[in-house]
């Protein structure tokens, strides 16, 4: 049985008007849904091993602001597995789901000063400073995506009414798992890059691939290196995302809204 056909005999074959990917330590959503189905990732054929903390690795189908939605409490990670493409069978199991929109989310690191830690920032574009690609070793045509205006202009907007203050930029793929050296980020820095992490940008190159709408929202958790004395760790990340997580919670929950 197919993921996307387990997912429809757990919890009903109402389609899915919105999935969330959700970032490091921002799971606290899935406790606001109602009539909350959770699966394990483990359950569903082609889905990830959640191996990274703050990341609990299962998809939670139910309602949130009136819309059917489904989030996906974690994500595999290049730097976890050096498999570009680990999160393809969820997404191509998003994408038969027929899922309405498909919004990603994560903790970055701000390149600029006027974007502090505990902003948010809606992704306008993305830089795949990694150098991989997730569509490497795709037979089919399909692989040869149009990346124009890969984060939809009009959810974008619709993010941006939401929340006046909420930042707009675009976001640098590093491989990781070590964090960037002040070297890296100036230099991504000057090619145009507001905020660099460790996700997402394969995501969108999967989803691009299915058809799928995509939004990008970063939940800025540090400067990056080299912009202030404090040392990165994960630990920071998940607590820095704690501490902007109501925000953060408010906006997708309105956004939800939109697709009830």
């Amino acid at each position: 049985m197919s993921a996307a056909a387990i997912i429809r005999d757990r919890a009903g074959a109402e389609p899915v008007a919105l999935a969330v990917v959700l970032g490091s330590g921002l799971g606290g959503l899935a406790e606001r849904v109602e009539e909350a189905v959770r699966i394990p990732y483990a359950e569903l054929p082609g889905f990830p091993a959640a191996g990274v903390s703050g990341h609990a690795g299962a998809l939670v189908v139910g309602r949130l602001s009136g819309a059917r939605v489904a989030l996906l409490a974690g994500r595999a990670h290049y730097y976890e597995t050096g498999d570009a493409a680990a999160m393809r069978g969820a997404i191509e199991t998003l994408a038969a789901l027929e899922v309405g929109a498909l919004l990603l989310t994560n903790a970055a690191g701000s390149t600029r000063p006027a974007m502090p830690p505990g902003a948010l920032m809606a992704i306008s574009d993305h830089i795949a400073w990694s150098g991989r690609n997730p569509l490497i070793g795709d037979a089919s045509d399909a692989r040869f995506c149009d990346m124009t205006d890969a984060y939809d202009p009009s959810l974008r907007a619709r993010l941006k009414a939401l929340d006046p203050e909420l930042h707009e930029g675009v976001y640098a793929w590093f491989s990781g798992p070590s964090f960037e050296t002040p070297a890296e980020i100036r230099a991504v820095a000057m090619l145009g890059a507001d905020a660099v992490g460790m996700s997402t940008a394969p995501e969108t190159i999967l989803a691009r691939r299915c058809g799928l709408r995509v939004a990008g929202v970063s939940v800025i958790t540090n400067f990056a290196a080299g912009m202030s004395a404090t040392a990165l760790t994960h630990a920071q990340t998940k607590a820095e995302a704690d501490r902007a997580s109501a925000r953060f919670e408010r906006l997708v929950a309105a956004f939800a809204e939109g697709f009830a």
